[in-house]
Parts: C-alpha cells; structure tokens; sequence
C-alpha cells in the first residue's frame, strides 16, 4: 500500500478524469494508494478540504498559509490553532520560505519579513498542538533550518515537502526530527542531487508524494498530476536503492503514520496491525 503525503485534492486539474475527485481517488486506490493527505494552503480553503475529507475516509487534511500566498491579515498564532482544531487537522502547513519570487515579482508575493513571521507563527502552533509542521523550502536552506531548529520540538517533527535541496540540508533536518518527502521530480532527467538524497537519507526518513496537479512524474511529465502516480515516485526510489518498490511502500506508509499520528486511527486494517506492535494506535 502507498501513501500520497501531499497532494492538493480541492485544486485538481478540471481534465483530471473529466474533473471527477471521486474517480480520481479511485484511480488512485486500484494502484494500492490507501491514504491521501489534503493540504490547506490558506486557512480560508480549510473549510473545502475538510468537506473533502468529510466524504472520503481514507482522505485527512492540514492546515495552514503557504509562504507564497498574499493574504489582507496575518492569521495569529491562536487563529492558525483554531482552525486546526476546528476541522481535525493533522498538521499544520503548507507553510515555510519561498525567496524564488523576490526579485522577479516583488510586489506580487509576501516579503521576507512577513514570510518569516508568518512561519514562525505556524511552528510555534504546531510545536504547541504537538502537530507536525509541513515544511515548503525554495532558495531559503539557512533560515527554514535556523527556524525550525528555534521553534519545533524533535519529538514531534515534521516534513520538508517536495524537498529538492541538497543531502546536507536533508541530513540536517533529519537530525531535528523530520522528514524528506521526495515528489515527481526525483524522476525528472535533471534531478541527479535528488536521486542522491533517495539513496542516502534512512528509508525510515522518506516519505512520497505527488503534490497534484503539479510535478508530474515521468513518463506522465508535462499533464496535470494526480495522486495514482505517487506509485512511479516509489518506484524510483526504489530503482535508485536496489530495493523491491513493496519495501519502499510499505516503510513510507509506516513512516507517514508515525509521523502524523492524528492520522493513525484511519489507517486501514492491514496497517492497524503493524501500528498497533509499534505502539502508535
């Protein structure tokens, strides 16, 4: 069984089986995909997600601002909390540092400041709700780790998502506590680096996702992505590893419910039991 760690279900592709999230997931779940994680990017789009979740069973959500989005007031540290609680997130995220746009389009995506504060508020309510933090990096290595080191407990952790960095920054984060989730892009030709962090950090440390509809993955690159194609991540790693893609399912699974432990008690039957001997449900 896999696991899709991100995907962005309320924004799939309208040419995604003619639109249809009900055969999307179905898709999906003919190829061993079991879990989807739904990820909230502004705590306004929560109520949709959760809806999702709400109908779907094997579907949980988080929430929380993504680095990139504009918003009219910065939520405080007691709203992103209460709106986690409210809707029964298990993480909160997609939330980090993004400089990519900052000389390009300056007036059109938040400043470093207020990325800056706007991550520090949603480690500190994760850190204080005892949630995971999911994690976007882009052209910010020193400053996401120096937040994180300052403002997340190791115990609880979390992720850096879509990770395309290099194997220190994933080392280092792995020592506080987190993650490495490889998408699409670990396939892609010009993705060596990347293929190198699939091979070095601990098994037990990866996690696999799509972030649909973005980041197709050979050899579906160039249409919109979709959660069934989270099996070509796994299976690349599994290439890169030398492993069978049944151990690269099975320990991502193991590790996506460790790490997010609010969605441990919606895990299907056959991975209630390994849960259970690991003292997670």
């Amino acid at each position: 069984m896999f696991v899709d760690s991100h995907c962005h279900l309320d924004r799939l592709d309208p040419a995604t089986h003619d639109g249809d999230l009900d055969a999307t997931l179905d898709a999906a779940r003919a190829r061993g995909v079991r879990q989807f994680l739904a990820i909230g990017v502004t705590l306004e789009e929560v109520p949709g997600v959760a809806a999702i979740a709400r109908e779907h069973a094997d579907v949980v959500i988080s929430t929380g601002l993504h680095p990139l989005y504009r918003v009219d007031e910065e939520p405080s540290i007691a709203a992103i909390q209460e709106t986690a609680e409210r809707y029964g997130a298990v993480a909160i995220g997609e939330c980090g540092l993004d400089y990519h746009y900052l000389e390009k389009a300056p007036h059109e995506v938040p400043s470093r400041e207020v990325q800056r504060e706007r991550f520090r508020r949603q480690l500190i309510a994760a850190r204080e709700l005892e949630l995971p933090a999911i994690v976007h990096t882009r052209e910010a290595r020193d400053e996401t780790l120096d937040l994180i080191r300052e403002h997340t407990d190791p115990a609880v952790g979390g992720v850096l998502h879509c990770f395309t960095e290099d194997l220190h920054m994933a080392r280092e984060a792995v020592r506080h506590g987190f993650y490495i989730s490889l998408s699409g892009i670990v396939t892609f030709r010009n993705a060596e680096s990347l293929r190198e962090v699939a091979r070095q950090v601990p098994l037990d440390r990866l996690l696999i996702e799509t972030d649909s509809p973005y980041l197709a993955p050979v050899p579906h690159r160039g249409k919109p992505n979709e959660p069934a194609w989270v099996v070509e991540v796994a299976e690349c790693i599994a290439a890169e590893r030398g492993i069978s893609v049944d151990e690269v399912a099975m320990q991502t699974t193991a590790n996506f419910y460790r790490l997010f432990r609010g969605a441990a008690p919606e895990a299907p039957a056959e991975m209630r039991q390994i849960l259970a001997g690991a003292g997670l449900v």
